[in-house]
């Protein structure tokens, strides 16, 4: 009788700490996407900084062969 109730707590503690596991890793999904809309913001405004100075890489890059722009800015 006494092994069935400490499985059973190792099993409580084992799902305590996966739902606390996947609660962590919600949220750090969630503060990634943040990090990575700010990225691509950050990006296009670059990209528009070029275009207003007479630099368009998206057509540069539709001209090189659907080359990626990060290559055309090294």
């Amino acid at each position: 009788m006494f092994m069935a109730k400490k499985d059973e707590v190792n099993k409580d503690e084992q799902i305590g700490f996966h739902k606390g596991s996947l609660a962590t890793l919600a949220k750090e999904r969630e503060e990634m996407l943040k990090i990575l809309q700010i990225v691509e913001q950050l990006m296009q405004m670059h990209v528009k900084g070029l275009k207003d100075l007479g630099i368009d890489l998206e057509a540069q890059a539709k001209a090189a062969k659907k080359k990626p722009i990060e290559d055309m800015v090294k």
